[in-house]
C-alpha cells in the first residue's frame, strides 16, 4: 500500500506509475519488455502500454497467469487491484521489491508521492476507480444474478448509460498467449465510449455464501476533473452497475457491504 501526504494510491495507479517510471530502477534501465494485469484492475497502465509501445496483457484473476508470461520473457511487470505487485526477479507479489520501487522513483523525481501522481495524471489521465463488495450472499442468487447479467449484456451495446454510451459488453475471456489455453466465465464487463467501465465477478461461491465484486472506473483526461473526490466521481457509474444487475432485487442490498 502507497500512501503520501493526502494522497492514496490505488494498486492499479501504483503499477502504471511503476511502468512510467520504470527506468529510474537500474534493473530496467534498459526498459521493459511488457506488462500485464488482471482483468479487474483498472485500465491506467494500459495508457502508459501504449505510450511506451510494449504490449499489456490483461489476464483472468490469479497470479499463475502472470508466471505464464514471467517464464517466456513476455513481460517484466505486473500486478492486481488487490495490493500485489511483482516482476521478473520472482514468481510471487512482493511488497518490499514495490516499496524500493517506489522510493526508486521518488529519487529520481526528488518529489513527494502527490506530486509524482499529478504528474502522472496530468501526462496520462486519471482513472477514478473503486471495488464495491456484496458480501455473504446466498450462493443461489448469487448465481441466477450473474446468470440473468450475463444474457442482459448484449442487448445493452450502442445504449446510452448514466449519460455514456456503451461500446462493449460481455463476458471476460482469455487466451494464454504461451499455450493456447482458453479461460471463459471469467468475469463480466461493460465498457464504455469515454473509456469508463463496469466490471463484475463473483468470489466465494460455495454453498454457504458468496461476494459480488463490482469494479467501476472512471477515466478523466483534463487536468481541472482531476481532483475531485473518489465517491463523487463515481456515483453515477456505481449506481448505474448496481441497477444494470438488479443487486438490490436478486440479494436484497441497497448498498455494498465495503468499498475500498
Amino acid at each position: 500500500m502507497i500512501l503520501g501526504r493526502s494522497v492514496f494510491v490505488t494498486p492499479s495507479d501504483g503499477l502504471a506509475v511503476m511502468a512510467a517510471n520504470a527506468t529510474a530502477v537500474p534493473a530496467y534501465a534498459r526498459g521493459i519488455a511488457g506488462i500485464a494485469r488482471s482483468m479487474p484492475t483498472s485500465r491506467a497502465v494500459d495508457h502508459v502500454a501504449r505510450a511506451l509501445g510494449v504490449p499489456c496483457y490483461v489476464t483472468p484473476t490469479g497470479w499463475k497467469y502472470f508466471v505464464a508470461l514471467l517464464d517466456r520473457g513476455l513481460i517484466n511487470l505486473c500486478g492486481e487491484e488487490s495490493f500485489g505487485a511483482g516482476s521478473s526477479h520472482i514468481r510471487e507479489k512482493d511488497g518490499l521489491w514495490a516499496v524500493l520501487f517506489w522510493l526508486s522513483i521518488l529519487a529520481a523525481r526528488e518529489g513527494d508521492v502527490a506530486r509524482v501522481m499529478q504528474s502522472h495524471w496530468r501526462q496520462f489521465g486519471r482513472h477514478y476507480y473503486a471495488r464495491l463488495d456484496y458480501e455473504d450472499l446466498p450462493a443461489q442468487s448469487a448465481h441466477g444474478m450473474m446468470a440473468a447479467l450475463h444474457g442482459r449484456l448484449p442487448t445493452l451495446e450502442d445504449r446510452w448509460i448514466a449519460g455514456r454510451r456503451v461500446l462493449h459488453a460481455g463476458d471476460f475471456r482469455y487466451v494464454d498467449p504461451v499455450d493456447g489455453t482458453v479461460s471463459e466465465h471469467e468475469g463480466a464487463q461493460i465498457v464504455f465510449a469515454d473509456q469508463s467501465r463496469i466490471a463484475y465477478r463473483l468470489s466465494g461461491t460455495g454453498t454457504k455464501g458468496a461476494t459480488l465484486r463490482v469494479y467501476v472506473e472512471r477515466f478523466e483526461a483534463h487536468p481541472a476533473r482531476q481532483a475531485m473526490t473518489v465517491g463523487s466521481a463515481l456515483a453515477s457509474l456505481a449506481a448505474a452497475a448496481r441497477d444494470i444487475a438488479e443487486v438490490e432485487q436478486w440479494t436484497g442490498r441497497s448498498k455494498p457491504s465495503l468499498v475500498t
